[in-house]
């Protein structure tokens, strides 16, 4: 948001910028895709060492390892899932507001400020 100059909260230069909501939304799904693709490494690495490590004792705690990680993994996937369109929408609504408020406070100014403007 820009800030206000006008001396008090709501002056006439507070803006709502869709732009960083846009570019967040991008970003959530950027790293979606990189945590999924990260999840398919994670699996496809450890495909068969459970069975070529049977016996060892180590063998257990890097399978405990691996499923936490998926699971750390898995939930930031989701939550970066969730996020996308909620920031994206955001960004959408403020943008939408922003030139609705615009087009309210220009017909209710009165005529001469509305020349002084154009």
């Amino acid at each position: 948001m820009a800030p206000d100059r006008s001396g008090g909260s709501g002056g006439p230069d507070l803006k709502a910028d869709v732009g960083p909501w846009t570019k967040s939304g991008g970003v959530a799904a950027e790293l979606r895709q990189s945590t999924s693709t990260s999840l398919t490494d994670l699996t496809t690495a450890n495909d068969g060492v459970a069975g070529a490590t049977a016996g060892f004792a180590s063998s257990s705690t890097l399978t405990t390892i691996t499923e936490t990680w998926k699971t750390r993994l898995t939930a930031v996937r989701d939550e970066c899932g969730r996020l996308e369109p909620a920031l994206k929408n955001a960004g959408r609504d403020f943008g939408e507001r922003e030139v609705d408020t615009e087009r309210k406070i220009k017909a209710a100014s009165p005529p001469s400020a509305q020349k002084k403007e154009g």
